[in-house]
């Protein structure tokens, strides 16, 4: 490593701390946001905020390696191949002796995202590994030093976004880096207790994280991860000098210990309900965040565009990832589905950009999303009959009508629901939006109001976030991983093991009809075999559970659809469905939630 003098010295006195674990991508918001400033808002995020759809992009010398180590291949994030296959510092040093990405174009992926109306761009300046994207006078083991490219891709990149209106900005692993030996979390080639963090701060992240501050113009944001070997009041010190030199740049809430300007979830998850301020969700493209050959499980440009209305519709930012290989080529499918992606946002931008959380349920057509005096509903399903209810709009309608082509639509108000008559449309449109304007005030989200239930659609969800709960019974959102690193959530009820806790659940039936009413859930071994109760409709359906597996955070947690009964609504109406042990003892279940499928 080179030598450098530092011109400020806050941090130069701190004690050597222990190791501190880093906060991992699968954490949830609610373990790495500080409640206390969650409400002093950074005045600069006003166009983070407005953006609502941004690219992150994993690029480093694990690309070259593309999931592949000595003939063994790796599944899961691509970047953290170093750590998965143990690879010794000295071989994975040599392996930027061939990395020379020499099909890198930054004119192409800003266009990419522009494109894809992509509103901002956040890329790995410095992954894990420890390899420096971009040009570092602090360490020669770097892009332009280390590898036969000699050149640094962050300064053309950084040009060609701001060229193009797209916010540029940097990925940057503060705490850990295994190349170094007082980095964090090598424990294959040096002695973690050993190791003073304080050293590893001082000589390398700060440094380079002010080359990066210095260096390539304004940043829009600095996107930490995994942070460690910091106190509260220490990390508030190196947010403080950082922060002198790029004012203006918004920091992640992973720099960590519950600081930072906005809220970041565990990677792939998103809040079930709407949440105020900025935050941000982030899935990447594929399974894998950094490039793999063999991974080719590309989201469709639909399931895109019902993630990005999904995110919008809780209030957030969606951050999407794309994965370079080692030429430099962003993959073909990332190309073609991101750019499909913007073909929607060209005619339906008006539903994302600049919108809030929707003030409407999630219903069984979709989601909403808010601006003033509108109410933008995202349609992924339309009923059979065309007949499109939205419940319990207390505003004062004036007019309702298709975003792409601004035609009105007949619609009533009957007490304070409003029915909507809605044309043919495609059946495989991704999102099909129409807008309904209004004055007056409307109360906001509601979670209150009873979950729609139709036989215009082909299955009703409730969600497990619609219980209300009794006894010892909770709602969590479980993470686990299918391939390493590739982590998921799922909200569930938990903890029903006595016959005093319960979850229950209101639905509006909209129509007479028979039902096939299932749960969805999750059963351990020592769980499987017992006897539960689920009544609604004025009778009582008792079923065993049936075993699924442990829960494992570190493999997949599967569900089943158990159908426990066939029931006749003879009317529409408001009805309850309780759920609860027969006996004291185990925990039930993990129930994700109750379908309600129609029948006749």
């Amino acid at each position: 490593m080179k030598k450098v003098k530092l011109t400020t010295k806050t941090l130069l006195t701190l004690a050597l701390l222990a190791a501190a674990n880093p906060v991992t991508r699968a954490q949830t918001m609610d373990e790495m946001w500080d409640s206390s400033v969650s409400g002093k808002e950074n005045p600069n995020l006003k166009w983070f905020k407005e953006a609502k759809f941004g690219m992150f992009i994993h690029w480093g010398l694990y690309a070259k390696l593309a999931g592949e180590w000595k003939g063994k291949r790796y599944y899961g994030s691509g970047e953290w191949i170093m750590s998965q296959a143990r690879i010794p510092v000295a071989e994975y040093k040599q392996a930027a002796q061939t990395f020379n990405p020499v099909k890198f174009n930054a004119d192409e992926w800003a266009q990419l995202a522009k494109d894809a109306g992509i509103k901002y761009m956040v890329i790995t300046a410095k992954h894990h590994e420890g390899f420096s994207m971009f040009d570092s006078k602090v360490s020669d083991f770097d892009i332009v030093d280390a590898t036969p490219y000699k050149q640094d891709p962050m300064k053309a990149l950084s040009a060609a976004t701001r060229k193009r209106g797209v916010q540029f900005g940097f990925y940057y692993s503060q705490f850990q880096d295994w190349y170094e030996p007082n980095g964090g979390k090598n424990s294959w080639d040096f002695d973690e207790s050993k190791k003073d963090y304080q050293k590893y701060y001082q000589e390398k992240a700060i440094p380079q994280l002010k080359e990066l501050l210095s260096n390539y113009g304004p940043l829009g944001i600095v996107w930490f991860d995994t942070p460690g070997g910091m106190t509260k009041e220490q990390t508030q010190g190196f947010v403080n000098e950082l922060r002198v030199l790029q004012p203006k740049s918004l920091f992640s809430s992973r720099v960590g210990q519950g600081l930072g300007d906005y809220r970041d979830f565990g990677d792939s998850e998103v809040p079930a309900t709407p949440i105020k301020g900025a935050w941000e969700s982030i899935y990447t493209h594929n399974d894998s965040w950094g490039y793999i050959k063999h991974d080719m499980n590309f989201k469709t440009p639909t399931e895109i565009i019902r993630l990005l209305a999904n995110v919008a519709s809780k209030g957030g930012n969606l951050m999407l990832n794309v994965g370079p290989d080692g030429e430099g080529n962003i993959p073909e499918y990332s190309v073609k589905f991101l750019r499909e992606t913007g073909k929607w946002l060209d005619k339906n931008g008006e539903s994302i950009y600049s919108s809030t959380y929707g003030l409407i349920p999630a219903q069984p057509w979709g989601v909403s999303t808010s601006k003033p005096g509108k109410q933008y509903l995202h349609v992924l399903h339309r009923p059979v009959n065309g007949k499109l209810l939205v419940p319990d709009f207390k505003g004062k309608l004036s007019k309702v009508y298709a975003l792409a082509d601004g035609k009105n639509l007949v619609w009533k108000k009957t007490g304070n629901d409003i029915w909507i008559d809605l044309p043919a449309i495609d059946a495989d449109a991704a999102n099909t939006v129409f807008v309904m304007e209004f004055s007056g005030k409307v109360p906001d989200y509601n979670l209150n109001v009873p979950v729609t239930v139709s036989n215009q659609y082909p299955e009703n969800m409730v969600e497990a976030t619609f219980a209300k709960l009794k006894g010892a019974a909770k709602i969590q959102s479980l993470t686990y991983s299918h391939y390493y690193g590739d982590w998921k959530h799922t909200i569930c009820v938990t903890d029903l093991k006595n016959k005093s806790d319960e979850a229950d659940f209101s639905i509006r039936v909209t129509e007479p009809g028979v039902y096939k009413i299932a749960l969805e859930y999750s059963c351990s071994p020592e769980s499987a075999k017992q006897e539960g109760s689920l009544t609604v409709n004025d009778q009582e359906f008792l079923f065993r559970t049936l075993r699924t597996s442990d829960f494992d955070k570190k493999a997949p947690l599967p569900f089943i659809k158990h159908t426990i009964a066939t029931t006749t609504f003879t009317k529409a109406g408001v009805y309850q469905i309780r759920i609860h042990p027969l006996q004291d003892g185990l925990e039930l279940f993990r129930l994700k939630s109750v379908s309600l499928d129609p029948v006749l």
